[in-house]
């Protein structure tokens, strides 16, 4: 932070200057801060991965991953991630990693088929802090899940002041954050959509960790996908609620609404994997190579996530638009319309 300094430029405009100088701050801030929490080492990840490696996150089940050949393997096909979900977990294996100990990387991904690019907050590119850590059987319990969602709040409310120390200006992230399951805010709500729930609890508790995402909810809905393979969310917890994972989000100032930072989970173990899998109706997924592994007991138990760089870069340097934090491809009538609100687009 001592190394910072303001640019004193004519042309092209600062504010870009301060913008690019500010993400780069709170990447390496961030992810310093995050590291020191969870005991992660940084590590090297792949930007494709085979298609029928069983690696891919299939995320919803209905997006299209970016698929290419690759010549000089018999053109193979390839996929670029959608996430890291599962190679992460591969990785943890493979480099030996101890229980309490993980790895965290940047991750770059493509999903073509996102359709909310008319909004502020969504892009077809995703960089995001996917981060894994091994742990014991016997923390799969949600106080261990809340207890590493704390540790997470920690490094971001470290990163935020961080910021405000550099820009002189004042936090607004609340001290603690809550938890709150998707069940428990459907019977506060229900007449409201998933959307509306988010809104509502955010507005009041300003950052929240909504536990059990992809389950089944008592209405017969599902709060959000989640792929079958990687969280848990059918594990039994308390009062009859279920899932073992979540999504965290806080209420962004500038924008006046919910914002989903990061979403992370325990991973499935064998039973739950299988479980899960049926459910959806995937159960030939257990064929493939990396679910063999997670059956045979290769991939050690875990929990892991990923947290939206640009997401935390455009909340922390309150800007309205996530086109201001990256480069990426917007629908026809965006650029104009962020320009007429002077809304300059990197």
């Amino acid at each position: 932070m001592s190394g910072y300094t303001a640019l004193q430029l004519k042309d092209p405009a600062p504010e870009i200057f301060e913008t690019e100088k500010g993400i780069a701050f709170i990447k390496q801030t961030f992810q310093d801060a995050l590291a020191e929490e969870l005991n992660l080492l940084r590590v090297s990840a792949p930007l494709f991965v085979s298609r029928d490696s069983g690696i891919q996150d299939n995320l919803n089940g209905i997006e299209r991953p970016v698929s290419f050949p690759i010549k000089s393997l018999n053109d193979k096909t390839f996929e670029i991630v959608q996430s890291l979900a599962k190679w992460k977990r591969l990785a943890l294996a493979r480099y030996n990693v101890p229980a309490g100990q993980g790895i965290y990387t940047d991750m770059n991904a493509l999903r073509p088929d996102e359709d909310d690019l008319s909004t502020s907050i969504h892009s077809v590119y995703v960089d995001q802090w996917d981060w894994e850590r091994v742990m014991s059987r016997e923390e799969r319990t949600l106080e261990y899940l809340k207890k590493t969602v704390r540790s997470i709040y920690t490094a971001l409310r470290t990163t935020e002041q961080a910021v405000c120390e550099l820009f002189s200006c004042d936090p607004f992230l609340p001290e603690e954050i809550s938890f709150v399951h998707t069940e428990e805010l459907l019977e506060l709500y229900p007449r409201s959509d998933r959307a509306e729930r988010e809104k509502r609890m955010c507005r009041e508790k300003k950052a929240v960790f909504f536990i059990g995402i992809g389950g089944e909810l008592p209405d017969g809905t599902i709060h959000d996908g989640r792929a079958p393979d990687y969280d848990d969310w059918t594990t039994p917890t308390e009062k009859g609620r279920k899932g073992l994972n979540g999504d965290i989000f806080v209420w962004n100032p500038v924008l006046k609404r919910e914002f989903e930072l990061s979403s992370m989970g325990i991973r499935v173990d064998r039973d739950t994997m299988v479980k899960q899998l049926e459910i959806r109706g995937c159960s030939g997924r257990l064929e493939m190579p990396w679910h063999k592994m997670l059956v045979d007991g290769t991939l050690p138990q875990s929990v892991g996530g990923g947290i939206g760089q640009s997401r935390l870069c455009m909340l922390l340097l309150r800007k309205k638009h996530i086109g201001q934090v990256q480069v990426s491809a917007w629908p026809a009538g965006v650029e104009e319309a962020c320009s007429r609100e002077g809304i300059q687009l990197l």
